[in-house]
């Protein structure tokens, strides 16, 4: 009987394969470690075939353990945004690294493109600014300097990772894989117009520089989009969406207003926005959060570059602690930051700030500073930019009654309990944390027909937990100035 869902999670620094039971109980789960590069400061990138070879490993893995491809109704995939492959539709082979999302090395370009007036022609069509983080410079780049793209010609193709993970699952050796790229991921490479009925954007393809014979065809978030037979038996993929919407459904943020923040390598906040595009005057993006028939879904969202990853950068990188889970047990050894702010601009400041030449600092330091300190400065670092964000959605009218979190951060009870502390506001946690996975989920069993629509299949999120505030406002007032003082040492630095 064909009853479980296979998702595959394919993140920045690792790629996951999950198996789910149709009331969101997670049958099995592996995982493998993805290697990342920096050939620069400020340049990050993938091995798209390593991304692959490892995805292909876990996905084999959980679905041998639950039985065989037989048992598997359908799969969902859900992706790090932004990031985009370059490969040759003849061998389905990389062309190039793969450009990551954390890539800084279009920021001359963005400031270029800025200073000749084209963001807000940019921000109205797309939702997004001009900011490395988006695919679209990336993609100019790359054809301007990797040679082998022009050579490749109508070979060429280029996608996000879930439209690369498509093409491979889909290719057999008789022809080459479905070329296309959901809705959701779309959104994000500031070459589609995300109003009703909008696609790529011949204009702002031309603005980047890319070709759009090279692009993937833009397609829903659920659906039937073709079968793998890579495991045994032939398997619909039925679910596609970036991550951070894929775990705003997870997350059952289905009505306007509802909020979602996850914490993974970077962390993302989106708030429904319900069928009208939102545009922001405070340096938010708008996004869409889901198509489904046609019809979309928007988000307004704020994007912190790095979260997680500050945690593995002061584990691997400085050695300031062992092991991630060791953070909670410091931030409780002390009583408070002793001063001390850690600003985690490693790979710039994301919303509202929008600064990619910014870089990180830690302030406050003194002859009584501690590691704890600065380990606690680095998770206290998550709700003070969580509380620049509320600030400036609520300035756009949109503020938050509640905050539903998850990734991998939000373990951290401490944290969970911090982020309520500094926000004011009820923290809610499910009690299953990979929510991006599930909404994956959610949306291959919409896909396959296990589920009407997207209000039936939320039964799979589960138990929640709260964290309700108890900090006195003036303690909140004093850390929040504190901050406020540092971020500001940052931008002036910046320029």
């Amino acid at each position: 009987m064909n009853d479980i869902i296979l998702v595959i999670d394919e993140g920045t620094t690792s790629t996951r394969a999950m198996a789910f039971a149709a009331d969101g109980t997670c049958l099995a789960s592996d995982a493998q470690e993805l290697t990342q590069h920096y050939p620069q400061p400020g340049w990050v990138e993938h091995d798209a075939a390593q991304i692959w070879s490892r995805t292909l490993a876990v996905a084999h893995a959980v679905i041998d353990r639950v039985g065989g491809a037989a048992r598997i109704a359908a799969i969902g995939i859900t992706n790090q945004r932004e990031t985009v492959v370059f490969w040759d539709k003849s061998t389905g082979q990389p062309l190039a690294p793969a450009i990551v999302w954390q890539d800084r090395r279009t920021a001359q370009d963005c400031a270029a493109l800025k200073a000749a007036g084209h963001e807000p022609m940019v921000q109205q069509a797309t939702g997004l600014l001009l900011d490395p983080y988006f695919s679209g410079s990336k993609i100019g780049w790359a054809m301007r300097h990797w040679p082998q793209l022009a050579e490749a010609g109508d070979r060429l193709a280029v996608g996000t990772v879930e439209s690369w993970l498509v093409w491979k699952l889909t290719a057999t050796a008789q022809r080459g894989g479905l070329h296309i790229t959901d809705a959701t991921n779309a959104s994000r490479t500031a070459m589609m117009a995300i109003g009703l009925g909008g696609g790529w954007d011949d204009g702002l393809i031309e603005l980047f520089g890319a070709r759009r014979a090279v692009l993937p065809e833009i397609v829903d978030c659920a659906g039937q989009f073709g079968t793998t037979t890579l495991f045994g038996a032939a398997i619909p993929i039925c679910g596609l969406a970036g991550d951070q919407q894929a775990a705003t459904i997870g997350q059952a943020c289905l009505a306007p207003g509802e909020t979602k923040a996850t914490f993974g390598t970077g962390a993302f906040i989106l708030t429904q926005a319900g069928a009208t595009q939102p545009q922001s005057a405070n340096r938010l993006l708008s996004t869409i959060a889901w198509q489904l028939g046609d019809k979309r879904a928007y988000a307004l969202e704020g994007s912190v570059f790095v979260a997680g990853s500050l945690i593995k950068w002061l584990r691997d990188a400085i050695g300031l602690i062992g092991t991630a889970a060791e953070t909670e047990a410091l931030a409780r050894s002390v009583a408070d930051n002793g001063g001390v702010y850690l600003v985690p601009a490693l790979a710039g400041l994301g919303a509202p700030w929008w600064q990619p030449e910014a870089r990180g600092a830690i302030f406050g330091l003194s002859f009584a500073s501690n590691r704890a300190h600065i380990v606690r400065a680095a998770l206290e670092a998550m709700a003070h930019q969580a509380h620049d964000l509320k600030t400036a959605f609520a300035a756009d009218g949109v503020d938050w009654a509640s905050l539903r979190i998850d990734g991998g951060m939000v373990a951290n009870n401490w944290m969970a309990q911090d982020m309520a502390d500094m926000l004011g506001i009820t923290v809610e946690r499910p009690a299953f944390a990979e929510t991006t996975a599930l909404g994956a989920a959610m949306l291959a069993g919409v896909g396959c027909g296990m589920f009407a629509n997207l209000a039936e299949a939320a039964v799979m999120r589960g138990s929640v937990e709260r964290f309700e505030p108890g900090m006195a406002p003036a303690a909140r007032a004093a850390r929040l100035a504190g901050w406020q003082r540092a971020v500001a040492n940052i931008v002036l630095a910046a320029g």
